[in-house]
């Protein structure tokens, strides 16, 4: 694959959450961004700050490690790691845009276990985190994106291509916009 197609695909869903977030979700309620279908479900605003947290760690080391790398010269081509392409494929929406996998937040970037996450703001911080991400993804148009590496935010220790990372938060964020729009369409998602 290409780091252009890498680049791309990044920016092409981060876009279309911005779209969602203006429009979809742009006007709701209070009532409507708490409302929650059962105990178990995520509201909207324990989403979008479950999706926060994660931009929070990502975003921050994303920037450090493009600053930081000696690697200044972008190649053409990009070349996942297996580790690494096995972590966004696992993010990654079916065509049917269905969960094929699901997975268990940790407690850290988990609202039902970390109510202090929700802090009330959540999709005004996720639209600047949004824009955020394609201010960033210019940075990376001066960088080699399979030189550059990133933690991972449940360990330290590994590390994925920076290609790899940016799919992974790309799709993760897809997954749980796509979680959002779900709920919405529930037949007790609260009208205005």
């Amino acid at each position: 694959m290409t780091t252009q197609w890498v680049l791309n695909e990044v920016a092409t869903i981060t876009e279309r959450n911005i779209q969602l977030l203006k429009d979809k979700f742009g006007g709701l309620s209070e009532q409507q961004l708490k409302w929650k279908p059962n105990e178990a479900t995520w509201n909207l605003s324990e989403i979008f700050a479950h999706l926060n947290e994660y931009a929070r760690f990502y975003h921050e080391a994303f920037r450090s490690r493009i600053e930081k790398t000696r690697f200044r010269q972008p190649r053409e081509q990009f070349v996942s790691s297996p580790l690494g392409r096995s972590a966004w494929i696992s993010m990654k929406l079916g065509n049917a845009r269905n969960v094929k996998r699901r997975f268990n937040a940790p407690k850290a970037y988990n609202p039902s276990l970390n109510p202090s996450l929700v802090k009330g703001n959540e999709r005004e911080t996720l639209l600047e985190g949004q824009n955020e991400l394609l201010h960033i993804l210019e940075k990376c148009l001066e960088v080699n994106l399979r030189k550059v590496k990133v933690p991972i935010s449940i360990s330290k220790i590994i590390r994925l291509r920076l290609g790899d990372a940016l799919l992974f938060v790309a799709y993760h964020n897809e997954r749980h916009f796509q979680q959002a729009v779900n709920l919405t369409k529930l037949s007790g998602f609260p009208k205005k």
